[in-house]
């Protein structure tokens, strides 16, 4: 038998099986092996399996080691590493290198790239009027395209991508085939001659002649509504700057005042209408290119109706070759928003996008390559220094996030709204991209496929389901029917005390501050105000917000009036002061919801957080009723924006049984008195939040003295608000806290399956 290794004029040769796993699929990995190994003067091999790149390499022992030291050191733009395994195997006497055929049945662990913005090169490209993809709207490369919205299947290769059905021409086979090409394996590669085509329709379905970018853009300037098709589905796209046409979005979507989200064509075309630091602009320009929330410019010339009652934009840049075509012109901004009515999930399959948009959109921009799987545009926000995504979904999902250790094969449900849902394996946790809002019949539908589609192409069949402790979510019931798993459910804010340390990596103990709109209890109560105590392995809960009654229930969330009723009531024992919200309320129905609370008729227990900001925010006057979730407490921190208020109101903690209850009496009456004495929204808002800050830092302190516990973590929908977000930071800092809270991950109920996997990992070992 050969050796080893061998002595030559060039040193000891040796051959290394060397085993990558991480985003190494899709991304151009193996072309920048081999090119690497050329480079190098390496023989051998490398080619895709179900858990990464598989490598035999060899050659002398110094360039051995520039080589590997390269496959660490100078990856693909797309391209990360989080597994690296070198062995040392018998030689083969191998001069040449090569690229095989991938190959399946390993256990899989390789991991899906997330979709990209189209990169510099090709951006070049299509604006190069000497080069073949001139003005081509989908042209890629190894280094950028789409990937999870058009995979079908792994390992990675392009029959198993919805281009399987795009036979290559001799042009794109030559660059597909040759290493020194950027599109050497790049499986999406397509061309005017081979790929696909796009098509401008009416909302009839008769296509109209022209050049389709060209009569889209002039149709987007005469004030048109148009649904164009992205990479994980349809946007509705006007002009930004023309009321009228924002207006009629609106009025057709259904959506009354949810902001739009807006496209511009570069960063100096944001700089027209939004403020952004350094931070915010590498955000904006990063590969995953999400939404960023930047602050509006005082005076700009967008609508209005974009972002109403709201001192932010939410922004992107282009991703797509098609983007950058409509926006290479005049236009400030295009309003970009999900190609939905409210509620309903982003349409994505052309048919059901024709039927569901028609009523909406004027023209159909599209195309005919399929997008295998829904992805919405992420969302997120720069809080206390760092990025905090508000919504995780296309740029990020399907990457994972890496447990502090192995377990077993989960599927997490989570819960209601914003839902997403989590498949473990190994130290991989593969959080899916953002879902929506379960009460409706296509989300739901849209949850059941992304959950197959997370199975089929990680090739991971789970043996535990886990689920909200909530009884009639639609997410549980999913559970009730999947007899073939062992079921475990699990409370609400645990699951987001789990979900914050397991992105941080974090197994210890901590105090959970997790401030949210709606939890089921364990008592049987609406929770959402919370201090536990505990990590993954159990939690106990330390305080909590005191209980007030939700007079109407579900209704108290659509109409904050009521709970601003609610907390006056329980603050002046029955005999509050009149304030001036209470003017816009019929006196009969003062009276109802009198005697429902007094009663308990329809009257749930709450100690959420996000119904104490309602009650804030209707007891100032901003608002009674909300058209969306979270409206009120949005628009309650937009009444801050600006203004330095250091000021704060009285509160009481007490002891109950050991409890630590906060209880926001005094509060309420100090707010109720300075609405009397006129004093500005504003200022009231923000001493509302500062006075919330204070307390968590009293409590926190105390529950160190009485835990020894010196980790504090930060969860729930609440902490997307940065101002409170930031104060409550820098208050327990301040006392030498440890501070955990979430970045790569949401805050809200979108990061809420990670925990509940997290949790159900160490109950099953």
């Amino acid at each position: 038998m050969e050796r080893t290794a061998r002595d030559s004029k060039n040193g000891v040769f040796l051959r290394k099986e060397i085993r990558i796993e991480g985003a190494v699929q899709g991304v151009g990995f193996r072309p920048f092996v081999y090119r690497q190994a050329l480079l190098h003067g390496i023989g051998g091999w490398v080619l895709n399996d179900s858990r990464g790149v598989l490598i035999e390499a060899e050659g002398a022992e110094a360039a051995l080691l520039k080589f590997i030291r390269a496959l660490r050191e100078e990856l693909p733009p797309l391209a990360s590493i989080t597994g690296l395994e070198i062995r040392e195997i018998e030689l083969a006497g191998e001069d040449g290198f090569r690229i095989k055929e991938s190959r399946e049945g390993l256990p899989p662990t390789a991991q899906i790239a997330a979709d990209s913005h189209v990169c510099p090169e090709c951006l070049a490209e299509l604006f190069d009027s000497g080069d073949r993809r001139y003005r081509y709207p989908f042209i890629n490369c190894t280094n950028c395209g789409p990937r999870y919205s058009l995979v079908t299947g792994i390992p990675y290769d392009r029959p198993k991508t919805t281009m399987a059905s795009f036979v290559m021409c001799p042009a794109c086979r030559r660059e597909y085939d040759d290493p020194a090409s950027r599109r050497f394996h790049a499986q999406p590669i397509a061309c005017p001659d081979c790929g696909p085509t796009l098509s401008l329709c009416d909302a009839a379905g008769k296509k109209v002649t022209g050049d389709a970018v060209e009569t889209a853009v002039d149709l987007l300037r005469q004030g048109h509504i148009l649904a164009v098709k992205g990479l994980g589905g349809y946007h509705l796209a006007v002009d930004a700057a023309n009321d009228g046409a924002v207006e009629e979005l609106r009025r057709r979507k259904a959506r009354d005042e949810k902001p739009f989200a807006l496209m511009a064509a570069d960063l100096s075309k944001i700089a027209e209408f939004a403020y952004f630091d350094d931070r915010e602009a590498a955000l904006l320009t990063s590969v995953e290119r999400p939404i960023v929330l930047l602050r509006k410019r005082e005076a700009n010339s967008l609508a209005p109706p974009i972002a109403p009652r709201n001192h932010y934009f939410g922004v992107m840049l282009p991703y797509t070759p098609l983007h950058y075509l409509l926006l290479d012109n005049e236009l400030t901004a295009l309003v970009m928003t999900s190609g939905n009515l409210s509620e309903e999930p982003i349409a994505y399959i052309d048919a059901d996008a024709g039927e569901r948009l028609a009523g909406i959109a004027d023209f159909f921009l599209t195309h005919n390559r399929p997008i295998f799987i829904r992805t919405d545009d992420s969302i997120v926000r720069l809080t206390a220094g760092r990025p905090l995504l508000l919504r995780r979904s296309r740029g990020y999902a399907p990457r994972p996030v890496f447990l502090p250790r192995p377990q077993k094969e989960v599927l997490a449900v989570g819960a209601e709204l914003k839902n997403a849902v989590c498949l473990t394996s190994g130290r991989q946790a593969v959080l899916s991209q953002h879902i929506g809002d379960l009460k409706n019949a296509e989300v739901f539908s849209s949850f059941e496929e992304t959950i197959e589609h997370l199975q089929k192409i990680l090739q991971v069949r789970p043996r535990i389901i886990v689920h909200d402790l909530h009884p009639d979510y639609y997410s549980t019931a999913y559970v009730r029917r999947r007899d073939d798993l062992t079921a475990i459910p699990v409370q609400h804010h645990h699951a987001h005390l789990a979900s914050c340390l397991a992105e941080n990596g974090i197994e210890e103990e901590a105090i959970g501050v997790i401030f949210d709109g709606i939890g089921y209890g364990e008592d049987g109560r609406i929770w959402g105000g919370e201090f536990l105590v505990g990590n993954a392995r159990g939690y106990r809960r330390a305080g909590h917000f005191r209980y007030a009654p939700m007079p109407g229930g579900d209704a108290a969330t659509r109409e904050p009036f009521r709970m601003a009723l609610s907390y006056l009531f329980q603050a002046f024992e029955g005999d509050p002061p009149y304030l001036p919200f209470l003017r816009d309320i019929p006196e009969s129905t003062l009276a109802l919801l009198r005697r429902m609370m007094d009663k308990g008729i329809n009257s749930p227990l709450t100690s959420s957080c996000g119904r104490l900001f309602d009650a804030v925010a209707a007891l100032i006057g901003l608002r009674h009723r909300v058209s969306y979730e979270g409206q009120a407490a949005l628009e309650l921190e937009m009444a801050i924006a600006g203004k330095k208020e250091s000021g704060t109101y009285p509160y009481e903690l007490m002891d109950r049984d050991g409890l630590i209850i906060f209880d926001p009496s005094a509060l309420v009456r100090g707010i109720a008195a300075e609405v009397v004495a006129g004093v500005s929204g504003g200022v009231i808002s923000a001493r509302f939040h500062n006075t919330l800050a204070v307390m968590v830092g009293a409590v926190c302190t105390e529950l160190r003295r009485r835990t020894g516990l010196n980790l504090a973590v930060l969860s729930g929908g609440v902490f997307q608000n940065r101002y409170l977000a930031e104060h409550v930071v820098g208050t327990l800092r301040a006392k030498e806290f440890n501070v955990l809270t979430h970045s790569r991950v949401p805050p809200n109920d979108g990061g809420l399956a990670l925990g509940q996997a997290w949790i159900a990992g160490h109950q099953f070992g």
